[in-house]
């Protein structure tokens, strides 16, 4: 076999990039990690530039999510809408991704 058709020809195996790169978070378990920087970084599409632009830092630490506000308007009533806050996120993201929220 020569070196064009060791290298041109299409294996039967192939998957697309989507499959790779979701096998490789896999293997290596780093799964979760991924989906809660996107998660973090979708936080203004799923809420909208008031709350984001408001929001100064957010982590996730044992499924809890916590978000830190410099409103305290802001961060009483997303308090008291803790509900409708989980449900847009579960929309968006697996449930077991975030199982509570924190404002601070």
């Amino acid at each position: 076999m020569s070196y064009k058709e060791r290298f041109t020809k299409r294996k039967s195996d192939t998957s697309s990039i989507r499959e790779a790169i979701d096998a490789m978070l896999e293997s290596y378990k780093l799964r979760q990690k991924f989906d809660q920087e996107k998660l973090i970084n979708s936080w203004e599409s799923m809420m909208g530039k008031p709350i984001s632009r408001r929001t100064e830092k957010m982590f996730i630490k044992d499924k809890v999510l916590f978000v830190k506000l410099n409103s305290a308007p802001l961060r009483h009533e997303l308090t008291i809408a803790k509900s409708k806050v989980l449900e847009i996120l579960h929309r968006h993201f697996d449930k077991s991704l975030v199982e509570d929220i924190k404002f601070y």
